[in-house]
């Protein structure tokens, strides 16, 4: 058998239990590779399909389907299945986020004079950078729903508005069935580690 490095060993010097380890995890990758691939089916499938209800949809009423976002929804005629598509935005942040960041700090710096150190703590977390080395982008978010008026927050709220660019998106196709139309909806799982 081939080992890690690449030498060839011996079945005679291979203890049982890595032949076994070995088999067990080859068997299970040949059903792994053969789900993926049909998923991978699946979803170009489910892709071609809406597509085209779309552009049915679009020739005959002269409109498309979705928001702005391109967030649609498609359900069966009982009202039991449903198909949702949710477009997600990917966001980064521009050179302003210092300039907000420096803004918010001013006004931190007033407002938290004779208050305790947790308040400050809570919006400085914003821009703390978790592992990755990325700032907190809900968090980021929350300081934007802020209603505060003070004219440094606002134009630091400005700033915020103008770092934010977005960098691509990404489509979400969820599948959901009822058992009766008062019923609520279940999630059809596809996600492995949500599966029951």
């Amino acid at each position: 058998m081939r080992d890690a490095k690449g030498n060839l060993v011996p079945l005679a010097n291979v203890k049982p239990q890595h032949k076994l380890e070995d088999e067990t995890v080859r068997k299970i990758i040949a059903h792994a590779d053969a789900l993926s691939a049909q998923i991978g089916r699946f979803k170009g499938h489910t892709t071609t399909d809406l597509g085209e209800l779309d552009a049915l949809l679009a020739q005959e009423y002269g409109a498309v389907k979705g928001g702005k976002k391109g967030n649609r929804t498609y359900q069966s005629f009982d009202g039991l299945m449903k198909v949702t598509v949710q477009v997600s935005d990917f966001v980064d942040f521009g050179p302003e986020l210092q300039t907000a960041k420096q803004l918010i700090d001013a006004c931190l710096t007033e407002w938290s004079a004779d208050s305790r150190p947790e308040i400050k703590a809570i919006v400085t977390r914003a821009f703390n950078t978790d592992k990755e080395g990325q700032i907190n982008k809900s968090d980021i978010f929350l300081l934007l729903r802020l209603d505060i008026a003070d004219a440094r927050w606002g134009r630091a709220m400005d700033a915020l508005r103008d770092a934010m660019r977005i960098t691509g998106s990404k489509s979400y196709v969820r599948f959901y069935h009822r058992a009766a139309p008062e019923a609520a909806w279940q999630p059809i799982t596809i996600d492995l580690a949500k599966v029951v």
